[in-house]
């Protein structure tokens, strides 16, 4: 196998969607048995820097504002994408509208949403 130098590692990595780099820093830390945290942050910053302007907003908050009519499908999404138990998915799903992420990247929340959506919720981006 050749190996490949760093400014052809940086060309490939250049072309992955954020997605794609997230699922690669997952496996090469379960791999390598480290944590990545500091190139995840780099690397989701936003082109640019400085971070303010309203255009580029990078973090999300999903809102769960109709539960619909498979609850019981909502529920078992909100506990797939939460940490919370049987119980507290449960209140938040009936309690709706109900923030179900907070601060969630882009490809995170439209995730979230698409997730939610196909278990009958109505979902909102903010």
């Amino acid at each position: 196998m050749a190996k490949m130098t760093t400014e052809e590692l940086l060309s490939v990595f250049e072309e992955m969607s954020v997605l794609e780099l997230k699922e690669f820093l997952d496996s090469f830390e379960e791999k390598f048995d480290v944590t990545a945290a500091a190139p995840v942050a780099v690397a989701a910053a936003p082109a640019g820097g400085d971070g303010g302007s309203e255009e580029a907003k990078d973090s999300f908050d999903v809102v769960l504002t109709e539960a619909g009519g498979q609850k019981i499908q909502v529920i078992k999404e909100v506990r797939g994408l939460t940490s919370l138990g049987l119980k507290e998915a449960k209140e938040l799903v009936d309690g709706a509208p109900s923030d179900i992420l907070k601060g969630a990247s882009k490809e995170d929340a439209d995730k979230a949403k698409e997730a939610l959506e196909g278990a009958g919720a109505t979902v909102e981006l903010k």
